[in-house]
């Protein structure tokens, strides 16, 4: 860590500071964010969620303030696959008054390295905490929000201040409970308020709680009861991807798995808008099966897909049929739920916004695309018209 300035004033990072998240670890080190609730972390099966989980997409500090310099002590597990090297350091974003204002990555830190895609089993390199410094901020009161990293998961130790904090005022804006795979998680998005569901929350003018699992998004009964049990006035869940790459079932089993999942989210939540989004364009999946497979010909990380599209008649799963029976899964609930409602992802991206925006790596978007989705989920389902148009619970 840098040194201590001694005109600062510590504050202790406390739950009444954090937005957009569902549970707090205290650790050896500080706080912990988790986006799953303890019971659910018990029931997760494997490393992938259980780091997904941790990492904290959507997770920031938010306070009201008359500081012009912050420093936030932190502990980040950082990621790597091995033969490559480390990713970039994550990107902690601060806003004043809701305008991203000044930006700061942690030096030092854990780096965790994937040692075998497949299993995702990984090695830990033990490091220091570290600090994100922002100075020169405007003078006079504001409301500060510090996102934190999306895909590092981040222990938070002390925050630093020129003048007292206070707790954040109420605002009174709708919660918005959204779940979905990796790219709602923000996969190669450049900055935790780049990824499309920050985008689209600023645009809507909503409260994000995001529960975007990268590779996770597999209809787990113990994620339902989490957003059954989370206090929400609208909800999206973005279904297919990864049960297709992941390729853990299916048609026969897929269905019902929906129907349950929306039942146990209706027990907590009988009249919130609910919106289930179908995959975005991912065109090595759209009509061949999973699982999906890295391939690092060519020196870079791209995936392919490697199952038979001949066994579609046999129920294997791919996005066009997983959209077929999502489509067919909300008309027949909604007849007795009007306030359930499905979009077909390829209207958030599709054919021309692959073209105009390619995924580096064949199934993620890139920056560009982030914010084309988000500007597109923003104008159909917050806009006039929208599901989410001055909709609650």
């Amino acid at each position: 860590m840098n040194d201590v300035d001694p005109g600062l004033i510590t504050t202790p990072v406390t739950a009444d500071l954090l937005r957009g998240h569902l549970d707090i670890e205290r650790t050896a080190h500080g706080l912990l964010p988790h986006r799953l609730p303890a019971r659910a972390r018990r029931q997760i099966p494997d490393d992938q969620l259980a780091v997904a989980e941790a990492q904290p997409s959507g997770v920031r500090l938010a306070f009201r303030t008359r500081a012009t310099t912050v420093e936030l002590d932190t502990l980040p597990t950082k990621r790597a696959y091995q033969g490559f090297p480390p990713l970039p350091d994550g990107v902690y974003d601060l806003l004043v008054d809701g305008s991203l204002t000044a930006q700061a990555t942690v030096d030092g830190g854990n780096l965790r390295t994937v040692t075998d895609m497949a299993t995702q089993s990984a090695e830990l390199r033990e490091g220091p905490p570290g600090t994100a410094r922002f100075a020169g901020l405007p003078p006079g009161d504001k409301d500060i929000e510090i996102w934190l990293p999306h895909t590092e998961i981040t222990e938070l130790i002390t925050l630093r201040t020129d003048a007292p904090v206070e707790t954040a005022p109420d605002k009174g804006r709708k919660v918005w409970l959204h779940h979905g795979s990796s790219i709602s998680h923000g996969s190669n998005a450049a900055h935790p308020t780049g990824t499309w569901p920050a985008l689209a929350a600023s645009r809507g003018d909503v409260e994000l709680v995001n529960l975007g699992f990268g590779g996770s998004a597999l209809l787990d009964p113990f994620t339902a009861r989490a957003l059954r049990d989370t206090p929400a006035d609208l909800i999206s869940l973005k279904i297919g991807i990864n049960v297709v790459n992941a390729d853990v079932m299916r048609l026969r089993a897929f269905t019902p798995a929906v129907h349950g999942f929306l039942d146990t989210i209706r027990e907590g939540h009988p009249t919130a808008p609910l919106l289930v989004v179908s995959a975005v364009l991912c065109p090595v999946q759209e009509d061949t099966p999973g699982p999906l497979m890295p391939d690092f010909e060519g020196g870079t990380l791209r995936f392919k897909a490697t199952g038979d599209p001949a066994e579609r008649a046999a129920g294997r799963l791919t996005l066009n049929v997983i959209r077929d029976a999502l489509a067919e899964v909300v008309r027949q609930r909604a007849a007795d739920d009007p306030n359930l409602y499905y979009l077909d992802g390829r209207e958030l991206y599709g054919e021309r916004d692959h073209a105009e925006f390619p995924l580096p790596d064949g199934i993620h978007p890139g920056p560009e695309g982030h914010r084309r989705i988000g500007e597109n989920f923003a104008r159909l389902v917050f806009g006039e018209g929208g599901p989410f148009a001055d909709k609650a619970e």
